[in-house]
């Protein structure tokens, strides 16, 4: 390890320190660890170091790393924040730390069967019966639910910083369902990436140990005898501030991420609905909160749980992680009494301190804090009850008075903390290396009889100097966190994942994740129909605007009539009396595009999409995530475009249709070709159909001029992306049987409908199909009925018109009838896939003995 004299850049950062700092010893000398980490960022260098970090920053968004924060405008989806500085801890201290964050667990986990059982801590007067009872995070109805285990509380995160004596304080627990193990897992592989030279003269703990036993631990409970278990991570939806964490461990950990519609009880077990049919669930890590969890026994209003499912839990059927209830600890109030609840379980003092707290339902505590309201920091005792952090030295007399009042009127409701000066570390900080005050949150998961701590963690770090927010809600800055050492660490055995015959595990699709994967191909094809077409009618605006009066304005007519009918966004162009239309289409066209609240809009379109994609996010690789990440800037510019500004809009139209027509090949060339593939592909070639049959039949049901014929040809081959090649075949001028022919028979052209139609056929046909009804099913049905229809087809007789009339009438029909047979398959998916509203025939007998079973 690097000891020598500091360098320039540390002595820059050191005259900014003005409190306790981690990079300062108690002797006052530099941590070994912090100058060598100094002596790598020396040459690096400030301009090279801010180069990475915007590196990081875009790596991040292509990696569609979000934090969602509610009530704000740019809330949903933003982007997370993360310093290139990591936080160095030496392995010796971290070993201290990690004994007391045991020995914390150990006792919440005994404090956790106690409220729940013998309720020996109130009878004894260790706890106040209001802090059980009174508690917003106890349930009556959890009162029998036991995990198989000796322990109950598998999942452990705590909060910690470094107070004025150097040591690590506890801030506060979370231990219902802990956040952030997938957010320190993708900082540590972003900074493996990016910053390599930084680990250079130290050794870096690894995280993966950590998640091989949370795996194994998982995998304990679900195992009993199977061999194939069905491990559900459970999330409240794409709205979670953390949805992409539930994405991303779900993925990473090969478990079913699903929603509570996704499950369903019935007969005493929990199933998931997936396409396969009912498959039954052994596990649920979940992410849901626990008065969510089920509508039947807590919170009736819930949507994001599962009916009926702490009846299966006490059944034993079903495993649920953390188990319903365990939000009782995460009462900050508790943290007043955790010495004496150690002492009176274990027969000893805490390692690691709480930070000082006082609970105002006891009348000495609240007295002192009544009197000392001025120099501590104010919050509510349960942490459901929205209320931010007081700061009583930053009220004033009539605030403070106010507060007094308040906690006078619900004492019980109130704690205090001591607000002490915590440590600060290095971050960047436009450009510079600055002090801010930062915490730590430490991960650990039950192991048997006792506990393992990730050799690591997610440290946040206050946006601003002097200020403890640390919060993501608020503004925090994640950090990276090393646990170092100058010696390569010993790796336990049991970290390693025990040799055995690998088993190919079945994934499940779960019916709303298909679902979405379906739109996802809808929306998509959607959007890159719209775009391309309105790229086709704003050029020929901009060619013909000075051929108004000639035959060109009746071509024009026809191509905006099309905007409407693709769109149905009626009347638009359709209606005849509206000259202001006509003589400004622009107007319309650029509503068309920027108008999200507008039905048919690209901006709609493709906000739909995006809604699906995110959705479903655990389905994309990294490269598939970056065109994503690139789509959603396309989205960004279409609604701040300059909407008196056509030519703006053509040119993000242009890099919106290719960024989609990347996003296709992407997945062409990464997806498996399983369920999920093929309902997306299904969706695309549905939508696509109906698209390109709308255009056919605006342009040719009704015969024109030759000359404006002509003009609509060479509009639909455009579109069709076949005009090159109808010109190397033909080299004549346009003619519409031999666009036709093309456009509908042709077997070779990816873009001809007998060709859509036969890969749609072949895609349902790939979907499961239930044992008993192997034949073809609605949508099959529907599918060959359509293509049989377009290759019976006379292209001469589709070519003629009505005796003594300009309608098509036999193209007009052929074109109607397929839309319908089409426009059907949708339907027919969602009754037998989505929302399983065919009925079929359940069988449910000997569950013990069958995991996957007909809907």
């Amino acid at each position: 390890m690097h000891t020598g004299t500091s360098t320039d850049l540390f002595q820059s950062y050191r005259k900014e320190i003005n409190s306790y700092d981690e990079t300062i010893g108690p002797d006052g000398r530099v941590k070994p660890h912090w100058q060598t980490l100094f002596a790598s960022l020396e040459r690096l260098g400030t301009k090279e170091l801010e180069v990475r970090n915007q590196e990081i920053i875009n790596r991040l968004r292509e990696n569609g790393v979000t934090y969602n924060i509610y009530d704000s405008s740019d809330g949903l989806n933003r982007p997370w924040q993360l310093d290139p500085i990591p936080f160095l801890i030496e392995q010796k201290e971290w070993d201290h730390i990690s004994k007391g964050l045991k020995q914390r667990a150990l006792v919440l986990d005994l404090m956790l069967k106690d409220i729940y059982g013998p309720q020996k801590l109130v009878k004894d007067d260790i706890l106040p019966p209001e802090l059980v009872f009174d508690n917003t995070g106890f349930f009556r109805p959890c009162f029998d639910i036991k995990l198989p285990s000796q322990n109950q509380l598998i999942l452990y995160a705590a909060d910690m910083a470094r107070g004025p004596d150097g040591r690590m304080w506890l801030v506060d627990n979370r231990t219902q369902v802990p956040s952030g193990a997938g957010y320190t897992l993708e900082n540590r592989r972003i900074m493996s990436k990016l910053l390599p030279e930084l680990t250079e003269g130290m050794f870096v703990n690894r995280l993966s140990p950590f998640f091989n036993h949370f795996s194994q631990t998982v995998a304990g409970f679900a195992n009993r005898g199977k061999e194939n278990p069905n491990i559900v991570y459970l999330t409240p939806g794409s709205n979670n501030e953390t949805y992409f964490e539930h994405a991303y461990l779900s993925s990473f950990l090969g478990y079913t991420l699903a929603q509570g519609d996704d499950l369903l009880v019935r007969n005493g077990y929990v199933w998931l609905k997936s396409i396969d049919g009912l498959e039954r669930v052994d596990v649920i890590v979940r992410r849901v909160d626990d008065d969510w969890c089920d509508p039947l026994e807590l919170r009736e209003d819930s949507r994001l749980g599962v009916p009926g499912l702490l009846h299966v839990i006490r059944s034993g059927n079903v495993t649920v992680l953390n188990p319903p209830g365990s939000s009782v600890l995460e009462n900050s109030a508790l943290l007043a009494f955790m010495n004496i609840t150690c002492r009176y379980f274990l027969g000893e003092e805490l390692i690691m301190p709480s930070i000082a707290t006082w609970w105002c339902g006891q009348p000495k505590e609240r007295n002192f804090v009544l009197a000392n309201l001025h120099r501590l920091i104010i919050k509510k005792a349960n942490r459901k009850q929205k209320f931010r952090s007081v700061f009583g030295r930053l009220l004033t007399k009539e605030e403070l008075a106010e507060l007094k009042n308040a906690i006078l009127q619900h004492p019980h409701e109130y704690i205090a903390q001591e607000e002490v000066s915590l440590s600060t570390t290095p971050s960047l900080v436009d450009g510079k290396i600055e002090p801010r005050l930062a915490s730590l949150r430490a991960f650990l998961v039950a192991d048997g009889d006792e506990y393992q701590v990730m050799q690591g963690g997610l440290t946040r770090s206050s946006a601003e100097k002097d200020r403890y927010i640390i919060s993501n809600q608020y503004g925090g800055i994640s950090k990276d966190t090393w646990i170092v050492s100058d010696t390569v660490p010993e790796v336990n055995t049991k970290m390693v994942v025990p040799k055995s015959v690998p088993v190919i595990h079945h994934t499940s699709l779960p019916s709303r994740t298909a679902e979405n994967l379906f739109w996802v191909g809808r929306y998509s094809e959607r959007t890159m129909a719209l775009t391309k077409f309105l790229t086709i009618v704003i050029n020929a605006l901009n060619e013909n605007v000075a051929f108004r009066g000639s035959y060109k304005s009746e071509y024009i007519d026809i191509l905006l009539q099309s905007i409407t009918h693709l769109t149905f966004t009626y009347p638009g162009f359709t209606d005849e009396t509206n000259e202001a239309i006509r003589e400004n289409p622009y107007v319309e066209i650029i509503d068309l595009i920027h108008n999200a609240q507008k039905a048919g809009s690209v901006a709609s379109h493709l906000g739909s999409f995006l809604h699906c994609v995110i959705s479903v996010s655990d389905k994309w690789s990294g490269d598939t995530r970056r065109i994503i990440n690139l789509i959603e800037n396309s989205q960004k510019k279409i609604l701040k475009a300059d909407i008196h500004n056509p030519n703006g809009f053509q040119k993000v139209l242009d890099k919106l249709h290719i960024r989609l027509f990347s996003f296709y090949g992407i997945i062409s060339e990464s997806m498996p070709r399983d369920s999920g593939y093929f309902l997306l592909e299904a969706g695309k070639l549905v939508e696509r159909v109906l698209s390109r049959i709308s255009i056919i039949r605006s342009f040719f049901s009704f015969k024109t001029d030759e000359h404006i014929e002509s003009e609509l040809i060479e509009a639909l081959l455009t579109n069709q992306h076949l005009l090159v090649h109808y010109r190397r075949i033909y080299k004549t001028s346009f003619n519409l049987e031999a666009t036709l022919d093309m456009v509908l028979l042709d077997k070779t052209l990816p873009y001809s409908l007998v060709y859509q139609l036969d890969m749609l056929s072949e895609c349902l046909c790939q979907l499961p199909k239930n044992a008993q009804f192997d034949r073809l099913n609605q949508a099959e049905k529907a599918v060959l009925e359509a293509s049989v229809k377009i290759k019976l087809a006379d292209i001469s007789k589709l070519s003629a018109c009505r005796p003594n009339s300009q309608f098509r009438e036999n193209l007009d029909r052929l074109l109607t009838d397929v839309t319908e047979l089409i426009s059907s398959v949708t339907l027919s998916l969602t009754n037998l896939y989505f929302m399983h509203t065919v009925i079929q025939n359940v069988l449910l007998e000997g569950t013990d003995n069958n995991d996957t079973h007909e809907v």
